[in-house]
């Protein structure tokens, strides 16, 4: 195989240095996306496609969506995988004379991800338009040229690309017939209707058809169903990539999930039992800790599109789940297991299952899974109590309801209820009440006034999607008029509003974080989608350019969260302190700062541990420190939180973190987290501009009196930047502490 390599040196040789020219050392490097063509090439991509979607023929359509599939499936699951199981060093960091005209990167040569992805666009452009050369001819030759510049900038041998060419062809033809095969058999069993007007993928001529569906709805609802699949699929495996890691709530309640209790100092038990049965599945690991939001979100899309199939149609409820998958802040919830995505699923089991208690006909056993929902709500997280509030907002503005009251459903739903309060009720009771001064505290109560409603709205406005934050407001604002004629819309702003304004209020007394209205979001929604569907009916056509808009905006919103390279490569790396990932990316690291300096400090032979300033810190540092993770639940931990002396966290809680009682005599690493760079004014003109941006270094941090009171003496380590490539995510500040009194 040795001559195999000498050729192919050779072929990269002729082509990198022989054929090098003013002209090609201008073109390629734009052709292989360098110089900033970029930020062009994507957008322009982009636009082509979604512009195909909505404005192009049946054909265009299927031809741009086929595109984008073998895309995204080849490119990550094919050959990223031959990529790094192959780990061919690429020419630029092989030879030392290779000429080099765009960035080197450290990633596989073998095969070229260029050239597959434009050779896979190319063959599916050939499968549906074989007659058109003027289409074919163009396109084949940008995938030629796109090659060739890979080989002329010196990131591939001539292999590569001729490897990525033949593989992206190849599995393009081969997911285009596969789809063909699917569609051939599930179309006709699930999607009748559309699979007589559309019988070949492959060459797709809409048909006139007469057939008739008695349950026609139903080919939405399936849909649907494959929509939630495929998402849950896709979240699982984004979550085991390992794209990013853990928040620092996660990993401080992951903590928890090793201490289970009746509640916690700030929370109440169900995120623990949910991390606790997650790492029991799959082991203490980042897919482990976020198992269940995934399968959270795939419930929650599923009884609401049930319930809006049945309540309004399937064709709504399927624009309604598109919203809800188009929403950051929902879909944060989709990939991140914090306290919201059980609470807003429960909230939502409540309020659908109420609906069907509040009808004339209801029975009392709804009313039982009512209560029950509450209670596991209340039990994720305290502001489930508001819903107690929304139905009896209900009550009091619908009459008809009323009825239900001297009824025993309500109040054996309240019974319920107050009967899942007692695990938290029973514990702060042994604790002081602790819970209560803490939710005090983080609401503001007692604090000196700071009007942040702006900050509230403007918030919201982006993380809600500016389409549908004014669509939800003004749905909520139009039901005022026609509450009195739909019950369902005046119960879906009983289940929101209240919320929603409640948060507005305080906001010009405190602070009110983002997702503290989750709870209120899908009836929001719900209440949005129904008024749209009715609006659209009547002949507003401008709702559809609307929610196509919002959709398009979405979808690229939570792409960007979940993957916030696409920013970059749309037009410039983001500044790592400004990253939309960067509260979780990067801790492995830091825990790897931490863990060199304390084998460094413990080098003599004695022991060593950890300090950190924040509870957040101690929780993601016993995640990603490998000897501390398996002493998490151990008598001795090796990382421990500074304020176990008063209780701020719930590490003051367990008496095994209370260092002062067992690690008397030995040294430990301090650290705390340090300010990031203060970025100048006007940064983000620089950004777009790709100049360089100038940052300020904020004033170092200082030892805390109180620990440098508990040991003989301490010095100053410094601060070290936590990097991801050549962008700061992170900084720390590590103090050595000796001889702990």
């Amino acid at each position: 195989m040795h001559w195999l390599q000498a050729l192919d040196t050779r072929l990269f040789y002729f082509i990198n240095h022989s054929l090098s020219n003013p002209l090609f050392d201008w073109l390629m490097p734009l052709l292989s996306g360098g110089n900033g063509a970029m930020k062009f090439f994507v957008p322009a991509a982009v636009l082509a496609v979604l512009a195909a979607i909505f404005f192009g023929n049946g054909r265009a359509r299927i031809c741009a969506l086929l595109i984008v599939a073998v895309v995204a499936i080849g490119d990550p699951l094919i050959i990223n995988t031959i990529k790094h199981a192959i780990a061919r060093t690429r020419p630029c960091i092989a030879l030392a004379d290779a000429n080099v005209l765009i960035g080197k990167t450290n990633s596989g040569s073998m095969p070229s991800a260029h050239a597959a992805n434009w050779f896979a666009a190319t063959m599916i452009i050939f499968l549906f338009y074989r007659k058109k050369l003027w289409l074919i001819v163009p396109a084949f030759a940008m995938a030629c040229a796109v090659s060739f510049s890979r080989i002329y900038n010196g990131v591939h041998y001539p292999s590569d690309v001729l490897a990525g060419a033949i593989l992206g062809a190849g599995y393009a033809a081969a997911i285009a017939i596969a789809l063909q095969m699917i569609w051939g058999c599930i179309g006709k069993k699930f999607f009748p209707a559309w699979h007589a007007r559309l019988p070949d993928l492959l060459n797709p001529e809409l048909k006139n058809s007469t057939l008739e569906i008695r349950n026609s709805e139903l080919q939405w609802l399936y849909l649907g169903y494959s929509l939630i699949f495929i998402m849950l699929i896709g979240r699982w495996i984004y979550l085991a990539s390992g794209t990013i890691e853990l928040s620092q709530d996660e990993a401080y309640q992951w903590t928890w999930s090793k201490h289970l209790a009746l509640s916690y100092y700030s929370k109440p038990p169900g995120i623990a039992l949910i991390q606790f049965v997650g790492t029991h599945l799959f082991g203490d690991t980042q897919f482990g800790v976020r198992f269940f939001s995934p399968l959270f979100a795939a419930i929650l899309s599923f009884i609401v599109l049930k319930f809006f199939a049945r309540e309004v149609n399937s064709r709504a409820a399927f624009f309604l789940l598109l919203i809800v998958t188009a929403t950051p802040l929902l879909g944060l919830g989709t990939i991140l297991m914090t306290i919201d995505p059980p609470l807003v699923l429960c909230w939502t089991w409540a309020m659908l299952v109420g609906w069907r208690a509040l009808q004339p006909d209801g029975k009392t056993r709804d009313w039982l899974v009512v209560g029950l929902a509450m209670g596991l709500a209340f039990l994720c997280k305290y502001s489930a109590v508001y819903e107690i509030i929304c139905f009896g907002i209900f009550f009091a503005l619908w009459p008809s309801a009323r009825i239900h009251l001297r009824k025993p459903g309500p109040w054996l739903a309240l019974g319920i209820f107050l009967i899942c309060t007692l695990p938290v009720v029973l514990w702060n009771s042994q604790h002081n009440w602790i819970t209560a001064a803490h939710v005090a505290s983080n609401a503001g109560v007692g604090a000196q006034i700071k009007i942040r409603a702006l900050d509230f709205l403007l918030d919201e406005f982006a993380l809600l999607n500016p389409f549908f934050f004014i669509g939800m407001i003004w749905a909520l604002a139009a039901c005022l008029k026609f509450r009195r004629d739909r019950p369902l819309w005046l119960y879906f702003f009983c289940m929101s509003a209240p919320v929603l304004l409640g948060h507005l209020l305080w906001s010009f007394h405190s602070r009110i974080l983002p997702n503290w209205i989750a709870p209120a979001i899908v009836p929001a929604f719900c209440l949005m989608a129904a008024y749209w569907n009715e609006k659209f009916s009547s002949g507003w056509r401008f709702v559809k350019p609307v929610f196509i808009a919002g959709v398009a905006l979405g979808i690229f919103a939570v792409a960007a969260m979940y993957q916030s390279n696409l920013i970059s490569k749309l037009i410039a790396p983001l500044p790592g302190e400004m990253d939309p990932s960067r509260r979780a990316r990067g801790w492995s690291q830091s825990a790897a700062l931490a863990e060199t300096a304390r084998k460094q400090l413990q080098s003599g032979g004695e022991s060593a541990f950890i300090i950190c300033g924040h509870y957040g810190l101690t929780g993601l540092y016993s995640f990603y420190i490998p000897q501390a993770r398996q002493e998490a639940k151990s008598s001795l931990p090796l990382v421990y939180s500074a304020d176990f002396n008063e209780p701020k966290n719930q590490f003051y809680f367990w008496p095994e973190y209370n260092y002062l009682a067992s690690r008397k005599g030995q040294n430990a690493i301090y650290v705390s987290e340090a300010d990031l760079y203060k970025l100048e004014n006007g940064w983000v003109w620089k950004w777009l501009a790709h100049q360089p941006i100038n940052r300020t270094t904020p004033a170092p941090k200082t030892l805390p009196p109180e620990i440098a009171g508990q040991f003989e003496s301490t010095k100053d380590l410094g601060e070290q930047d936590v990097k991801i490539g050549d962008r700061v995510f992170h900084r720390i500040h590590l103090w050595a502490c000796y001889d702990l009194k």
